[in-house]
């Protein structure tokens, strides 16, 4: 295996891996739930690591200017978009971002709306910080979701003061259009809203599909938000705990210096150089792992219509999450719970994504086909 041919190792040495997605359950269940990829990471970060090892290297994080500057290069590259280095703070994960942007820009009690159904943890955060939640749900459209804009308005006319933009969607796969940031963009100006946009699949972006950051998409947008990302969930180097918080307007950056400076310093010096080098030296990388997701997701979408045709999968323009409406199935009240336990597959539940969603699961096919099949296979299973 190589950068240029980014697949996944065999089961057996995947069950040897040490995270969460390979220890949570028992040993005879195939995990296809958390948002890890199972591919081998990039040949620059794990030579990086081994060096920093072997060089005793793994002190506390101090200045890192090359952190900024490899992300500016990357979305100049990528995205056409001028990063203010400036502009560009560390923390040790998006979650961690979220909670303190809150915790410093707002109030407990403080109104934050979300789009279900969406990424579980913005719940958490959400709750960590104290502030309430409001949920404008995406609108089904046949396999597509759409953004809701009059329910959005209405939210934020009623005194919502963030909203918390997941961008690329995580579950549906969903990248706004450039027009869609333009319109958030604007309603968050007239009504005094800070958009925090997680931007953390925004690499996994498949061909010829356009992504847009969301402070790329004009002054408004420049105005009010502030992005949340990492290399982490892109280049599968979530346990390194590092991410980054980027503005791109003077009067923001002057809001966000008074988060605490301790944010900073609770970040892996590790994973803040792994940052760096993914986003320098990890195009070859990312370019392949995106090739293989396309063709995973192809081949999903070949087994589910061959052997569970009653699934809908919603067409995602990004990343390696598939959302199943598995209704048509009849598993009970917990499609999940009931995927686990007679087939020993795991999906993450509709319910943890948004709570009008107990009849949806999230399936992760950032894996090798031979996984995706059994999986499939154990699903259709239960239904003889």
């Amino acid at each position: 295996m190589s950068d240029n041919n980014v697949v996944a190792p065999s089961l057996g040495a995947l069950r040897r891996r040490h995270s969460s997605k390979w220890r949570r359950f028992e040993a005879d269940v195939l995990p296809m739930h958390v948002a890890e990829m199972d591919f081998q990471i990039a040949d620059s970060i794990r030579n990086l690591i081994v060096e920093m090892a072997q060089e005793s290297d793994l002190g506390y994080l101090g200045p890192v200017p090359e952190v900024a500057a490899a992300f500016a290069g990357f979305a100049k590259k990528r995205w056409n978009w001028n990063v203010d280095t400036a502009q560009v703070k560390m923390a040790t994960d998006v979650g961690v971002a979220a909670v303190e942007i809150f915790r410093t820009l707002g109030r407990p009690g403080d109104q934050v709306v979300v789009n279900p159904p969406v990424y579980g943890s913005f719940y958490n955060w959400i709750k960590e910080a104290k502030l309430e939640q409001v949920d404008v749900p995406l609108v089904r459209t046949d396999q597509t979701w759409q953004l809701d804009l009059n329910a959005l308005e209405a939210a934020f006319a009623a005194g919502a003061k963030f909203y918390l933009l997941c961008h690329p969607h995580n579950p549906v796969g969903k990248i706004y259009s450039l027009e869609e940031l333009q319109a958030i963009a604007e309603l968050a100006h007239n009504y005094g809203v800070t958009v925090v946009s997680d931007e953390i699949h925004a690499p996994l972006t498949y061909a010829g599909e356009t992504f847009v950051p969301y402070l790329n998409a004009g002054e408004a947008a420049a105005k009010t938000g502030i992005i949340i990302t990492s290399s982490s969930k892109a280049w599968n180097t979530a346990g390194l705990k590092a991410a980054i918080l980027v503005s791109a307007d003077e009067a923001m950056a002057q809001r966000l210096s008074k988060l605490q400076p301790d944010m900073h310093w609770r970040t892996s010096l590790i994973g803040a150089f792994a940052m760096a080098e993914a986003f320098t030296n990890g195009l070859t990388w990312i370019d392949s792992a995106v090739r293989t997701i396309e063709a995973n997701l192809a081949f999903m979408s070949q087994q589910v219509a061959a052997k569970l045709p009653q699934i809908i999968i919603s067409s995602p323009q990004n990343s390696y999450l598939a959302w199943w409406d598995v209704s048509a199935l009849n598993l009970g009240d917990d499609p999940a719970a009931t995927i686990l336990a007679k087939a020993r597959v795991a999906v993450v539940a509709g319910t943890d994504l948004g709570a009008g969603y107990g009849q949806f699961v999230r399936f992760n096919f950032g894996t090798s086909r031979a996984n995706i099949e059994a999986a499939i296979d154990a699903i259709a299973a239960i239904q003889k």
